[in-house]
């Protein structure tokens, strides 16, 4: 495993940061755009900065899914969830048989490679934040290990993914309940990606914040709610505690999606918030989840509105 190449779809801040640490490690990594086609390749500087001294700077090959025929590595995902049917449908007469890891937050974004019959899928959830901070430097902050989980495939081949992916900075761990991480986690996003671009406000105010607090419990409870009817149960304080210990540890980050509104760029809302409101419906239980649908909707409309004025 060790030998493998190793191809990175989506050159945002988490895919570059990740191509930054695993090249500085002695990789061979090429960074994709996965939608854009007929580029010619080129080598891009990329600065992490790790804190206020320390960073990561290295340059990475950059080029296209449309200039390969065979990627014969190990895929990474790590461009936004609503393009994953597109991604998936270039990738399936180019992938062969190699894994594919998902570097994405939110409900049932594996669907797509599935579908498509991908027959190695992983999905890690990240516990970290990655922000662009100028042209060359993005901004990185860790929380925890990232755990990563077999959708379908084997535990041999996940350990040596994650032997593959070892690195100082961004670490990851093999998990055996995936589907508890990911609910975990998109519950929380579910509060920072919908409550933090409508206050237009860093990740922190959670921490800071007695009234922010407050709503994210009623997300928190709602979206637990949603989860039992999926058979994955969950403790509210516990999902909540996590919650402050990301706000706390990311003061000063802005969350993806306020990031993208404030680019004019389409938001991953539909995964999270709208993803929880379309599961309550499909279990007809739709007056589940009335904060939750609600902040999703707004977001919706914020997104809207920022993507039109930037056109």
């Amino acid at each position: 495993m060790k030998s493998d190449r190793i191809f990175i779809i989506g050159a945002g801040a988490i895919g570059k940061t990740l191509a930054a640490f695993l090249k500085a490690q002695g990789n061979e990594v090429i960074l994709l755009r996965g939608q854009a086609d007929e580029i010619n390749d080129s080598m891009v500087t990329i600065k992490v900065l790790l804190n206020d001294k320390d960073a990561v700077k290295t340059e990475v090959l950059v080029s296209a899914v449309s200039n390969f025929t065979n990627l014969d590595g190990i895929v990474v995902i790590a461009s936004k969830s609503y393009g994953n049917e597109l991604i998936a449908e270039r990738l399936k007469k180019r992938i062969g048989n190699a894994p594919v890891v998902i570097l994405q937050n939110g409900l049932n974004v594996e669907l797509p490679f599935v579908h498509h019959g991908f027959e190695r899928i992983y999905r890690c959830i990240l516990f970290a934040t990655a922000q662009q901070v100028s042209a060359d430097a993005i901004r990185f902050k860790p929380v925890a290990a990232s755990p990563v989980g077999v959708v379908r495939g084997s535990s041999e081949e996940l350990s040596g993914i994650i032997d593959q992916f070892s690195n100082p900075y961004f670490t990851f761990r093999a998990e055996q309940d995936i589907q508890r991480v990911i609910w975990t986690k998109t519950i929380a996003n579910c509060v920072f990606n919908s409550v933090c671009p409508l206050l237009e406000t860093d990740n922190g105010i959670f921490y800071r914040d007695e009234q922010a607090r407050s709503v994210a419990k009623r997300v928190i409870a709602e979206c637990i709610s949603v989860a039992e009817t999926q058979g994955v149960f969950l403790d509210a304080a516990d999902v909540f505690d996590r919650l402050l210990q990301i706000s706390k540890s990311s003061e000063g980050q802005l969350i993806s999606t306020y990031q993208d509104i404030l680019n004019g760029r389409k938001t991953e809302i539909e995964t999270l918030n709208m993803a929880v409101a379309e599961i309550a419906d499909n279990a007809r239980q739709e007056t589940m989840v009335p904060t939750t649908r609600l902040l999703g909707e707004l977001i919706r409309i914020k997104s809207g509105i920022a993507m039109r004025a930037s056109l």
